[in-house]
This record gives structure tokens, sequence and C-alpha cells, in this order.
């Protein structure tokens, strides 16, 4: 058993940041923004805290029980993974090697998220499309093919440049 001290939250914390994504594998859930906290309850606990991408994520499941085998596989006995929708993620989150990673494996990263008004709330008659650049060629000339990817979190695009299709993460 891990001894109940400072030095076993910082291994759990590293442990924790080993997991990956079940959606997208090339990335950690510290690239994904996803891992919020380690620490350790007065009863000795190890709590990793996740926030999903979003609260009807189908991989929260999975990457709860990964968790839980890395930090078994790694001699923690007593943990607890705790699920926080509050504040809610944001593609922001996902770190810049995140971003980096996305982009090698073909994925468009998404553009800063949406901030909410301060103010009155403009009236937008026609949606505006983000420009889009290919992580292929990294053209600019690209279209969306579908709002909805492989993952809720991804829509599908080509690119007009080299014709070569490609998900992109989408801002939330």
């Amino acid at each position: 058993m891990i001894a109940a001290t400072m030095g076993a939250v910082a291994r759990a914390r590293e442990v924790a940041a080993t997991v990956t994504d079940p959606e997208m594998p090339m990335l950690t859930l510290v690239d994904l923004g996803v891992l919020r906290d380690v620490h350790q309850d007065g009863d000795g606990t190890i709590v990793v805290t996740i926030t999903p991408t979003y609260s009807g994520c189908p991989a929260l499941a999975t990457m709860r029980e990964d968790l839980s085998n890395a930090l078994a596989a790694r001699g923690f006995e007593r943990f607890e993974i705790r699920i926080s929708l509050a504040p809610p993620w944001s593609s922001d989150w996902i770190t810049a090697g995140g971003r980096r990673k996305l982009e090698e494996h073909g994925i468009a990263p998404p553009h800063a998220a949406p901030r909410p008004a301060t103010g009155p709330v403009p009236l937008t008659l026609v949606a505006r499309r983000p420009v889009v650049q290919c992580p292929q060629c990294n053209g600019l000339d690209t279209e969306e093919l579908s709002a909805f990817g492989s993952t809720t979190c991804k829509a599908l695009h080509r690119c007009r440049c080299c014709g070569e299709p490609f998900e992109r993460i989408k801002e939330i």
C-alpha cells in the first residue's frame, strides 16, 4: 500500500497523467484538460477529479475505469475517482502540447471557445463558420462536411486545397 503522504499525491498525479483519452488515444487526460485535481482526503484516500468534455460523454466510464486500473496497478489501494461538472469543461483547456498532438494526428484543434456576452446579445442572422486550417497541408480553403464526426466533440471537414478529409475538435 502507498503511504498517506504528499509524495503519494505526487505519484498519484504522475500515474493519472499517463492515462489517455479512450476516443483520442494520442492525448492524455492532462493534454485534453480533463484531469482537474489529485489530492488526498483526511483518511488517506487519494481523490482524482476529472471533468468530462460534456456531461453525456460516452467515454467517461472508460476514463474512470482506466484511471482506477492505472492507480491499482501502481499500488494504490485507497482511491476514488470523482466527476466534477462545474465549471464545465472548455476546449480552451486543451494544452498547447495537446493541440500539437491533434495536428500531428490530422485533427484540427479548436479555436478559442465562445465567451458569454456581458451586455446585449448581438443578433446574428447568418451563421459564421470559423476558418479551419487543414492539418495535412495547412491550407485555409476548407469546408465543413458534417457537424458530427466520429465523436460528438468533432466535426468532419474537407480541404479544397489537397482534397483530404479531416476532423476538427469543436469549440465548447
